[in-house]
């Protein structure tokens, strides 16, 4: 369920879109359910849904909740795109964007073996507050699901809570959906309410999840902050498990989709984002940034104060102090000199570089785009190669603008 609005977050724009490691949390919970196998995955939206439908891309059904009715509501919408499924149907909210797809599999296959109507995750906690208390009957069994609002002195006294996360028989759901009552005090339709009419037949367990931290939600900027600081340790972890060597894990962000080959060294202050990928044995860092989906070849050094975005650079090529590569495409064994450039805006759209095999850029070299630097081929310290004045293979420039180096006979 992706249909509110950011509001406590302090954010006008799609719940669902605010970005957690460089993903949109509603990502999180889709990859988590495709990997554990969900045949069909629905995203009910609402609020700016254009640009959930843009993000979506098609990947995904997508269902318009068109007024805000609550939670009850938001899943009766869903009905018509499971029209003939029989199944199992699992209910996540976007905002537990830690659960894990082994964490679905495992309250999926208790829903399986127990045969219950509605089989959903819980967790105790020190700090119920704003959270739906379980009520549970004398057999183990959930009786009702009671919302903070609508709880008693005694019942917020109650430690587990509910997560927001459920597996239901699809037919037993959409019956209980048609029974839900209008909430009096909040105008919504709750979808716990409809757990509490299954409860009835005492076909509702709860299954309390095993990791605290996977049921996290986020409600507020500071549950953002505390969410994103966790999911960036499980990325850090990974990778260090995959054999790259992190110096500095405090001050290093790395997001979600990055791929790092083994035997890379990250140094500290190194930000790595969008998606990006890098090769065995290299150096990044320190106080380096790489964005734009980039891509650096095996054995090449991205290093101190050096900012890559939307590059492809090759192997074995260095690019080792105070440069800014934008937009280009830089072959193997290339040598950048401190301070190059890579002018790649012209005021009104971005150009590329090309730099090929074997080039070495001298220090301070301004290469403005479109323009491309051959194989081999050399600039001189603060050469300014304007644009579409190409160096062809082997040959020297220098000056501003940069020109062919008359060799002396």
């Amino acid at each position: 369920m992706a249909a509110g609005r950011g509001a406590r977050l302090k954010s006008d724009g799609p719940k669902a879109l605010e970005p957690i490691c460089g993903r949109p949390m509603v990502e999180f919970l889709l990859n988590a359910a495709r990997a554990f196998g969900a045949r069909k995955t629905v995203v009910v939206a609402g609020h700016r849904i254009g640009e959930v439908r843009n993000f979506l891309n098609g990947s995904t059904a997508l269902v318009h909740q068109k007024k805000q009715l609550g939670s009850g509501h938001a899943v009766s919408q869903a009905r018509a795109a499971l029209s003939g499924f029989d199944g199992s149907v699992l209910v996540l909210y976007c905002d537990t964007p830690l659960v894990t797809a082994k964490t679905l599999g495992e309250l999926v296959a208790d829903h399986g073996r127990h045969g219950t109507d509605c089989t959903l995750l819980a967790v105790e906690s020190e700090n119920p507050l704003g959270y739906g208390r379980i009520q549970r009957a004398a057999d183990g069994s959930v009786r009702k699901i009671i919302e903070e609002n609508d709880a008693s002195a005694e019942e917020k006294k109650i430690r587990e809570i509910n997560v927001g996360c459920y597996v239901f028989k699809a037919a037993p759901l959409f019956r209980a959906l048609g029974e839900v009552s209008v909430n009096a005090a909040k105008h919504e339709y709750y979808l716990t309410d409809a757990v509490g009419i299954l409860a009835k037949n005492g076909k509702v367990r709860a299954v309390v999840a095993s990791d605290r931290e996977e049921t996290l939600g986020v409600n507020t900027p500071s549950d953002l902050v505390r969410i994103e600081a966790m999911m960036e340790q499980k990325i850090l972890n990974r990778h260090i498990e995959n054999g790259v060597r992190i110096r500095d894990p405090k001050t290093t962000w790395i997001d979600e989709g990055v791929v790092i080959g083994a035997g890379t060294v990250v140094l500290p202050h190194v930000v790595i984002e969008e998606g990006s990928v890098i090769g065995k044995n290299c150096v990044i860092g320190p106080f380096a940034r790489v964005r734009g989906g980039s891509r650096i070849g095996d054995g090449s050094v991205i290093g101190n104060f050096v900012e890559v975005t939307r590059s492809v650079i090759g192997k074995k090529t260095l690019v080792k102090h105070l440069s800014y590569v934008g937009d280009a495409a830089i072959g193997s064994s290339v040598n950048i000199g401190a301070g190059t450039i890579t002018a790649n805006y012209d005021g009104r759209k971005k150009h590329k570089t090309v730099i090929k095999d074997g080039a070495e850029i001298g220090s301070g070299t301004v290469l403005v785009a479109p323009v491309t630097v051959g194989r081999s081929a050399k600039t001189g310290a603060g050469a300014v190669v304007t644009k579409g004045k190409n160096v062809p293979d082997r040959v020297v420039v220098v000056g501003v603008p940069a020109r062919k180096l008359k060799v002396r006979s």
